[in-house]
């Protein structure tokens, strides 16, 4: 059996099977990798996903090195793969993870939109004919609290605020703060829904993933949660019988 695993910047996510979970990027090591995948049998096969540091990568590859006999494959951007065709000239510049994302929507639905709402907002649009057609990179909604938090020293919101959507003008610093994260989500998912519509047709699918993913939904009033998007484009991008170079 096959362990697909999606090294993003703050959590690994990981399927085996019917199993899954997540652990945390930072401090990753082979403590908490054994500690993480305690009874696991072991994998025939590993593959990967990151956009986390070299340093990140090496600690998983030593592991299932180690641990397993198994050299982890790494996935990364393609000029074209698997019927979608890379719109970047310099296709290496493209986070392997939205490639990955593509490749499943693609394969999945035919002409999407793909979000994927994790520390960033990603957003790519792929016509009925695999081409991409470009996309957008924004901050995610713990990216932006982060950064406004971090200059401005005598507002101070409650992690509760985080698991509301609310878009309401704020009665507070607090709520103006937090309800204008979210106005930004909304903004985005609008303009989001409008292109999908205007560049890729009435019958195009807006595919959304990552943990923010049910906000973007709620706030575009459309779309599907496809979760593991990432993940399932492994299958796409690296598939039995072809191993990594």
């Amino acid at each position: 059996m096959t362990l697909d695993i999606d090294i993003g910047n703050t959590r690994l996510k990981w399927r085996y099977g019917l199993q899954r979970g997540f652990l945390d990027t930072a401090g990753l090591s082979a403590e908490v990798l054994q500690s993480g995948w305690k009874g696991l049998a072991a994998p025939v096969r590993v593959r990967f996903v990151s956009v986390a540091a070299e340093s990140v990568e090496q600690q998983l590859k030593d592991y299932c090195q180690r641990a397993w006999s198994v050299v982890a494959e790494k996935a990364t951007s393609q000029p074209s793969q698997a019927g979608v065709v890379n719109s970047y000239a310099h296709f290496q510049t493209m986070g392997a993870d939205r490639w990955l994302a593509m490749l499943a929507g693609f394969n999945r639905a035919g002409a999407c939109c793909v979000v994927d709402c994790g520390s960033a907002v990603t957003v790519d649009y792929v016509n009925a004919s695999g081409q991409h057609l470009g996309g957008y990179i924004a901050p995610g909604i713990r990216l932006m609290r982060k950064g406004l938090l971090s200059n401005t020293r005598q507002i101070h919101l409650p992690e509760e605020s985080l698991t509301r959507f609310d878009t309401r003008p704020g009665r507070s610093t607090e709520e103006a703060v937090g309800h204008g994260i979210e106005l930004m989500m909304a903004a985005l998912a609008e303009r989001v829904v409008r292109d999908c519509k205007a560049l890729l047709g009435d019958e195009a699918r807006l595919l959304v993933a990552g943990g923010d993913g049910e906000r973007f939904l709620e706030a575009a009033g459309m779309g599907e949660c496809c979760a593991d998007l990432v993940l399932d484009g492994l299958s796409w991008a690296l598939p039995v019988g072809q191993e990594a170079g």
